[in-house]
């Protein structure tokens, strides 16, 4: 199987996937300990992959979703972004609105708080 095929599996057989540097318990760079800690603050459950166990994942994700950086934030699927974008959408309140519209579950008061520390 490819990187890009284990890539596709993972995607889709995960409500909510993380590729990032690292692990959601030990993030390896601060990129992704920032999306990790808003899934985990939110009470996400998700999938998380640590690129850099392997090179042909790391490569093979950038490939995959045609961006070149790392953490990326894929729900039900569907490729959200990285850091810049789930901390906006996070700021926002659009990253709510994905999960409730994917049906995945989260703390919405998690959600406001963080929102209400960084007014």
């Amino acid at each position: 199987m490819s990187a890009v095929d284990d890539i596709r599996q993972t995607v889709e057989s995960n409500d909510v996937v993380l590729y990032m540097k690292g692990t959601k318990t030990m993030p390896q760079c601060g990129f992704s300990s920032r999306v990790a800690g808003v899934l985990n603050y939110m009470g996400v459950e998700y999938k998380d992959v640590n690129v850099l166990a392997d090179d042909t994942i790391r490569q093979g994700i950038k490939d995959f979703s045609d961006w070149p950086t790392i953490p990326q934030l894929y729900v039900k699927g569907e490729f959200v972004g990285g850091c810049d974008i789930v901390t906006e959408m996070t700021l926002s309140g659009e990253l709510d609105q994905l999960l409730s519209d994917k049906g995945v579950s989260f703390d919405k008061e998690a959600a406001e708080k963080i929102r209400e520390a960084n007014a």
